[in-house]
């Protein structure tokens, strides 16, 4: 079963655009869907990850911040098949 990601950005932000690229990369080697959801639609999530952006998360656990991770990924991915 694929595991679902949330990738959390904000429009006009290049290190978003660079982590979605990334992203977009690693899910074609591996199963996995994410979320896109953009931070500024939601007071909360402003409040949560304003100067953290991008974040990519799986079951509410943070993956990495600004920089994709694919190690951090994989391992996350790992404990949660095991």
């Amino acid at each position: 079963m694929a595991q679902v990601l949330n990738f959390y950005f904000r429009e006009n932000c290049h290190l978003c655009e660079s982590m979605r690229r990334e992203l977009s990369i690693f899910s074609q080697k591996h199963p996995v869907q994410w979320n896109e959801l953009d931070i500024d639609r939601d007071i909360e999530l402003i409040r949560r990850y304003d100067v953290e952006v991008p974040v990519l998360t799986v079951d509410n656990q943070v993956i990495c911040y600004h920089f994709f991770d694919e190690m951090a990924l994989l391992l996350a991915l790992s404990e949660i098949e095991n």
